[in-house]
Parts: structure tokens; sequence; C-alpha cells
């Protein structure tokens, strides 16, 4: 087994991922129907088999030759000369096959016109897409929030699923090109387990009302405890006011978005500098501009671990990359931070340059040796 196990590392080979909700006990239900007519389908041919060797001294294959064809009633013939006994034996298997033939199409054309064995076959598919989903979001509650946020991650080209207990769900994710989505109450572990909560990086609630977002949020953390899961979950919600956001807060959001605030901070930054604001619109909030702004933490195993930010003054020259901020671990934050000031583990950098000269600064951060071309 170890053998094997090191063989499949080697060949870097990696098992399918399968959902924790399989709906095969579901699919099993509606295939059930199928048991009848396929049991006297194979009760006929061993019958009728059977009856040609008793009867005109058929070999095997020829008897089970010569019932396949009477049973279709394909019309072939006699394969070999059969007596008066016989003829009658073969009326009598064609009237019973067509009588199994006539259940069997009764029962394929009710299954599928109600629709359910499609559904559920569709549904599973999905499932199976989305287990080998890694680091994707999960997306509670379809509403405008939802469109705009689903649309920027499209852009971004970071997975997603939309979980919501809305009906025309579907009708909907075809609208606005959701590619997964889970018709459920977000926080029901029907939900947790279809949406493959186990892989994904975080969960952005987005409900109407606060009861429905606490609801989410203490799911949540409670599956996160009990999968004993190393990192915990980004959770993003949505708030109405300022006293439901430090609620969601307290409860285990990380982020929590209060909409008038939003507006009322665009509204004023753009009554006062109204340059810079257009300017950060322009570069920061777009997707592929030539300028982005991102926080870089620093593990402990780096290099950079208690160095100076004058340390790290080449990731200008590699990486066309500035240091603009430093966030320590208490939450002090240190704008535009001299040469002399020291960088801890844990700490965050704000960084601002392109997107590409970020993801390589990214890097250099988390090794945990200078490397030699610096």
């Amino acid at each position: 087994m170890k053998t094997q196990n090191r063989i499949l590392k080697f060949l870097n080979w990696r098992e399918t991922s399968k959902p924790h909700i399989t709906l095969n006990d579901e699919l099993y239900v509606l295939l059930a129907p199928f048991r009848l007519p396929l049991i006297l389908t194979v009760l006929t041919m061993m019958f009728g088999t059977f009856g040609y060797i008793l009867i005109d001294n058929m070999s095997l294959l020829d008897a089970l030759y010569q019932t396949g064809i009477t049973f279709t009633t394909v019309g072939f013939g006699e394969i070999a000369p059969i007596s008066d006994l016989g003829r009658i034996f073969t009326i009598s298997l064609i009237i019973f096959g067509f009588l199994v033939f006539s259940v069997a199409i009764g029962i394929i054309v009710d299954v599928l016109n109600k629709g359910e064995l499609f559904k559920v076959i569709k549904e599973r598919r999905m499932l199976y897409d989305i287990a080998r989903l890694k680091q994707h979001y999960v997306i509670c509650y379809h509403n405008e929030f939802t469109i705009q946020v689903t649309k920027h991650l499209r852009e971004s080209h970071i997975p997603f699923v939309v979980i919501d207990p809305n009906e025309n769900l579907k009708e909907l994710a075809e609208k606005y090109s959701y590619p997964y989505f889970v018709k459920a109450e977000p926080h029901t572990q029907t939900a947790i387990l279809k949406s493959h909560l186990s892989s994904a990086k975080g969960i952005i609630t987005l409900a109407n009302n606060i009861a429905d977002n606490i609801a989410t949020i203490a799911s949540v953390r409670l599956y996160e405890k009990e999968i004993q899961r190393r990192r915990p979950y980004l959770i993003i919600s949505n708030a109405p006011t300022v006293s439901d956001e430090d609620k969601l807060l307290k409860l285990g959001a990380n982020k929590v978005v209060t909409p008038t605030n939003i507006m009322a901070q665009r509204i004023n930054a753009m009554a006062i500098r109204p340059d810079m604001e257009n300017l950060l619109q322009e570069f920061l909030y777009k997707q592929d501009t030539p300028l982005d702004m991102e926080e870089a933490r620093v593990p402990k195993t780096s290099w950079l671990a208690l160095k100076k930010i004058k340390d790290a003054s080449f990731f200008r020259e590699i990486a066309n990359v500035a240091i603009i901020g430093l966030r320590y671990k208490d939450g002090q934050f240190i704008p535009m931070p001299k040469g002399d000031t020291t960088i801890t583990a844990g700490s965050k950098l704000l960084l601002i340059g392109p997107s590409e000269g970020i993801k390589k600064t990214r890097k250099v951060i988390r090794k945990s040796t200078k490397p030699e071309e610096m």
C-alpha cells in the first residue's frame, strides 16, 4: 500500500473529489420503478431459452438467440426447424414479450414525464463539479448585491457557489451566469455539504435581513469547529445599520459592509478630493488595471521577519512594488513606514504596484531564506 501511494505521489495522481452529498439514494429511488420490467425481461429470456432447449433440443446459444429475436419481435424467423409445440410456445413468448415491453414503456414515460430523474442527474453532476473546486467562495442569498459581487468574481476568475432557497434559482442562475448553485437555506447542513464548504476559502452572506446573516455565520463557525479546520473561514457579510455591523463582527464575521457607510464615504471622498477619488476608482477598483494595492502577510518562517523596511527596498527594483504601509498583529497601522521600522512575524505589508509585481513580491516574502539574487 505504501509503495502504491509513493507511485501515485510520484505520478502526481490525485483522486477524484467526491461531494459530501452524492444524491445516490434519491437516484436509486427514482430508478426503482425500472426494476420490475428488468426482472420480467430476464425471467422471460430464461424461460424462453430453457423452453426451446426442452421442447426442440436446441443448443444453449441457439435457444438464447431464438428467444431474443422472438421476445423482441424483430421478425428474423426460425433459425432451426421448430415443432408444433415449439410454435405454440413461440406465440406465447411473443405475447408475453409484448406485455413486458408495454409495461416497460409505460413506466419509462411516467418517470420521464415527472422530470425528477433528469433533475437529480443534473444536480448530481453539478455537485461533483463543485467538489472539484478549491479555494472558492460560497455566496448566500440572491439579490442585487449578489449580482454585482458575482460579476466581479467572474472577472477575477475566482470560483463561487450561490446558495438560495428560491424555487426559481435555476432560471436566475442562467440569467446571471451562476455556474454553480444550490437551492437550500444557507444555514442548513444540506447547503453546507452541497456547496463543499470544507474546501472553500470563505463565505459571503448577503441576506436582506440580519437574522439570516446571523444564522449563516453561526452555522459556518460551528461547522469550522466540527471539521477542525486549521485556517478559519473568511466570512464577509452585509448589514443595514452600524449597530448590526457590530453584532455580526462579535458573532464571528471577519468583514461587514454597511451600504450606507460605504455610500457616505464615497460621496465624502468625491466632494473633498474628487480627482483622487477618480484616480482610485480607475486604478484600484477596476479589474486588469496597471496598478494594484494589496496586503501581504509576513509568516513566521519568512526571511523578512524581524528585518527593517530598508531591507525590503529592493522590491521596487525587482518588481516595481513599493511598501506604503505596515500593519502589526495588534492592529496598529503605520502609514509610509520609515526605513528603520521593524517588520515582525505575522504583520502585513501594504504593497502598491502592478499585479504581476505584487504576486512576485508575495513569493519572495514567503521564502525562508533571502534569495541569492537579492
